[in-house]
């Protein structure tokens, strides 16, 4: 980098992403320091003694560079070439990061929500996905048993969250979090969208079965009618995303009984005890 173009550079960075200019500074500042000792030791064979106090300082103007130690100037002849370099690879990186923190801010505000991924690369059990502006890493546990996954295969997968791992900060995308089912269902069924049906439960064996409890905030609409759809358009919608698996819809209560047996069904339950409300046990007594 030219030292002509250091201050419209520092600036830019500032203006357009967000990032402070003495952040950047302090950035290069460190970096030159770390230059300079490995630049003495090859041209010395040997490292700096660690008792050497170095530091650097940076004209935030013409982005010139010195070092001293101490307070005695030792900018060895040439550095300026260096110091070029690494102001340019240290600006450079700052913008990286921005773009990546800019990225990550987008994709904090979808977890919840569905998204669509091209599948691209194996990482052993791990599906890498391109989500368009990021990648979305699907671990073992949040796929689908069963499931055909291929590469450029494009797929609906939940955003889940976004946390620290092996490769750096990742997005975890989903197929096998039962908020999937709860969003696939939002998309397709506009009285959930709205909050007028609302699913009050969800149990979920990714891949082969899941039931939803429903319940409805207006009494003239019926809430599994409308999960189901006219022919069972909506509810089949759903099953087609999940590949076939088994979609069983019932009636919410509040009395845990008459929940536990609509849960049940097509089994006919005669009797329902609570054993252990605490725990969620009971026992089931069918004909």
């Amino acid at each position: 980098m030219a030292i002509t173009e250091f201050k419209s550079a520092l600036n830019q960075v500032a203006t357009e992403r967000g990032i402070s200019a003495e952040s950047v500074m302090e950035s290069i500042r460190q970096a030159l320091v770390s230059a300079f000792k490995k630049d003495f030791q090859e041209q010395n064979g040997k490292e700096l003694a660690e008792d050497v106090a170095i530091t650097a300082s940076l004209d935030p103007d013409n982005g010139e560079a010195k070092i001293f130690e101490d307070s005695k100037d030792v900018t060895p002849a040439g550095f300026g070439r260096i110091a070029a370099q690494t102001a340019k690879q240290v600006i450079l990186q700052k913008i990286r990061e921005s773009e990546k923190e800019v990225i990550l801010k987008e994709y904090r505000e979808k977890i919840g929500t569905i998204v669509t991924g091209l599948i691209f690369r194996a990482e052993g059990s791990v599906l890498v996905f391109d989500l368009g502006k990021a990648h979305g890493v699907m671990p073992p546990a949040e796929s689908v048993a069963g499931e055909d996954y291929r590469m450029n295969q494009r797929m609906k997968v939940l955003v889940k969250d976004i946390r620290e791992g092996p490769r750096g900060t990742e997005i975890i995308v989903s197929r096998s979090d039962p908020k999937f089912i709860i969003k696939l269902f939002e998309s397709e069924v506009p009285e959930i969208a709205s909050g007028t049906v609302v699913i009050e439960a969800i149990a979920r064996e990714a891949g082969s079965r899941t039931k939803i409890a429903v319940s409805s905030r207006d009494d003239k609409i019926d809430p599994i009618g409308s999960c189901v759809g006219q022919k069972g358009v909506r509810v089949q919608a759903v099953i087609a995303e999940l590949n076939g698996e088994k979609v069983d819809i019932v009636p919410f209560s509040v009395s845990v009984e008459k929940l536990i047996a609509s849960a049940l069904s097509p089994a006919k339950v005669t009797e329902v005890q609570i054993v252990d409300l605490e725990n969620q046990v009971a026992v089931v007594s069918v004909p």
